[in-house]
């Protein structure tokens, strides 16, 4: 089975009330552990990559290991998308090396230019058979090419997102209701204005919405990476009940990086620490590779109620 866009995966999620998980990717091991666990779980998936992951692994690179994991996959449904698309330029680039999704980000310009860039991506990309996903709105947070000051943060406006939508023609929109990007998400409690949402989904009942800087910055996994050497104090994300519960409340898609990175890290440096002669890059490689799959099983399975959607 070839790639496929996200737009029967979110119609499907729309109607059941469930979400997809979109997963970053930076190489083969974050791949591997993704599909083999979306394959498990028969639920459909979305592999994504920044420009910063494309920057590092290449394009070619990361396109070829994903056609292996379609593949290996069979009729699993998978999209290829990217994840905060800077500007026109790197959205052309990736569609035209076969990514069925993009995501223009246009959160950091006023409201009439985010929606001129967002048009010019929508056109090239319909063209070419290519879904788009936007974002209106400001979240904190630090993570690859995106850095908003907690200050510069600014909830998604439901009457600007139905004009939004309407006057670009994107496919998907990413919102702002309280998530926020990186490993410190929220200095008290946390919090999500699902009143934000559900008026967004009331004036745009048929528009996916995205969760960005989803991450549950999972304790036992930074309790892990500190045991062994990493400095992560005060590392706090997004509770999984509270991400369950935006899925049933209308959310199409949610984004994971931070808890990936987490995970791989966490075992690479408990190797590491308890085989101080290993050096072989299989020896800690793998056991990371099949703790972010424990991980993407788990989101799969208990976050996005996706299991058995494919």
């Amino acid at each position: 089975m070839a790639l496929v866009t996200t737009k029967e995966m979110f119609e499907k999620s729309m109607k059941e009330h469930f979400a997809i998980g979109a997963f970053n990717i930076n190489n083969m091991e974050f791949i591997q552990a993704i599909v083999d666990a979306a394959k498990e779980e028969k639920s459909p998936v979305i592999l994504q990559a920044s420009s910063g992951a494309i920057k590092y692994a290449r394009i070619n690179y990361l396109m070829k290991m994903v056609e292996a994991a379609v593949e290996e996959a069979g009729d699993l449904p998978i999209a290829m998308h990217l994840d905060h698309g800077p500007d026109f330029e790197t959205c052309k680039m990736c569609i035209d090396a076969g990514f069925t999704s993009v995501m223009i980000d246009g959160s950091k310009y006023d409201f009439e230019e985010n929606i001129r860039v967002t048009k010019e991506v929508v056109d090239y990309a319909h063209a070419r058979g290519v879904v788009v996903e936007a974002e209106l709105g400001k979240l904190a947070g630090i993570e690859d090419d995106v850095n908003v000051a907690e200050s510069d943060a600014m909830f998604t406006d439901p009457d600007e997102a139905k004009e939004f939508v309407e006057r670009t023609g994107c496919d998907s929109l990413a919102i702002a209701i309280g998530t926020s990007h990186g490993a410190y998400k929220f200095k008290g409690e946390a919090k999500l204005r699902y009143d934000i949402l559900q008026k967004i989904k009331e004036k745009l009942p048929n528009t996916p919405i995205v969760l960005h800087g989803a991450s549950t910055v999972i304790p036992e996994l930074v309790e892990t990476c500190n045991k062994y050497g990493a400095n992560i104090p005060g590392a706090k994300g997004v509770p999984d009940e509270m991400l369950h519960e935006a899925s049933l409340k209308g959310v199409s898609k949610i984004n994971v990086d931070t808890d990936l990175r987490l995970a791989m890290t966490a075992e690479i440096r408990r190797v590491l620490a308890e085989e101080p002669s290993a050096f072989d890059p299989r020896k800690y490689l793998k056991p990371g590779r099949e703790k972010v799959k424990e991980v993407v099983q788990h989101k799969i399975r208990n976050v996005f109620s996706s299991t058995g959607k494919a």
